[in-house]
């Protein structure tokens, strides 16, 4: 066998968040399940960069290295309609600059975020609005070595694709999410692997199930969007039973197929965990790190 045959296993990451133990304790519980990276949520709380002297950052890099740990990417999701509403953007990008700052600074260059959904009507306002917002982004990256990377879910990945393709520079690329597809959109997750082979920076690693079509603009908002004026749906999204998150391995991301995809493409970073609900979520994460190793 040639040494291009070998294909070095992916690295194992969780977001400590997950938890929901604080930062520090999350790194612990990250470490001792043998994960080798975490993600962290940057925008609020102990780790928000506005809170963070330059102290506190070398303290916090220096304890996560301490754990034999790195920093796959810090969260940094500002809610709200992502960049869709051009007023609002001014901040929001000013604040995603120094959450990419600080990610830099304690060890990673990734930074996951949502943008909020991409429109169809490319001649809009809106889409004009996220396009403006995500190209200032993407230079900005692009000049540190670094990426905001757009979590999938909201849109195909076809149609994410075709709005990667307009910003000009791959700083803006994606953190690829397959339950987010499978759950939202009905996208295919391995087919959306090959059609962002080229933006694909970090992936989450979490399972989900479709029970029923819904508008995605109920599961993530929009900018202008009234669900009042889709009674049907929005009682549909309402009720809790559009789909649900389950863990890794129970849902409908066909995971062979998927992880096959990452391989056929070269990716070889991190698939970081991420469990947003259950009543024990480290017995989910424990078991998803089982589940992943197992298929390496």
């Amino acid at each position: 066998m040639k040494m291009s045959d070998i294909i070095k296993p992916w690295k194992v990451g969780i977001i400590v968040d997950s938890f929901k133990v604080g930062v520090r304790k999350g790194l612990e519980k990250a470490k001792a399940l043998g994960a080798e990276g975490v993600q962290i949520y940057a925008v609020e709380g102990e780790m928000d960069p506005t809170n963070l002297s330059a102290a506190a950052r070398k303290e916090w890099r220096a304890f996560i290295e301490s754990q034999g740990l790195q920093i796959s990417a810090l969260v940094g999701d500002l809610g709200g309609h992502g960049f869709q509403d051009r007023a609002a953007n001014a901040v929001k990008i000013e604040k995603s600059k120094r959450i990419l700052d600080l990610a830099v600074e304690l060890g990673t260059n990734v930074v996951t975020t949502h943008i909020g959904i991409v429109p169809e009507d490319r001649n809009g306002a809106v889409y004009a609005a996220m396009h403006e917002a995500c190209e200032e982004l993407s230079r900005y990256a692009t000049s540190m070595n670094a990426y905001f990377a757009i979590e999938t879910g909201p849109e195909t990945a076809a149609h994410l694709k075709s709005f990667l393709d307009g910003l000009g520079s791959k700083g803006v690329s994606v953190n690829f999410d397959p339950a987010n597809m499978v759950m939202v959109t009905g996208d295919d997750p391995a087919q959306g692997v090959y059609t962002l082979r080229d933006y694909i920076v970090h992936t989450h690693a979490k399972d989900g199930i479709r029970l029923r079509e819904v508008d995605p603009r109920l599961i993530y908002g929009a900018l202008g969007f009234d669900p009042l004026d889709h009674n049907v749906i929005a009682q549909q999204a309402e009720s809790g039973d559009a789909f649900r998150e389950v863990p890794l391995g129970t849902g409908s991301v066909d995971w062979m197929a998927y992880l096959q995809a990452l391989r056929d493409i070269g990716y070889d970073g991190y698939l970081t965990i991420e469990r947003e609900v259950g009543a024990n979520p480290e017995a989910d994460i424990a078991e998803a790190v089982q589940f992943l190793r197992a298929r390496m």
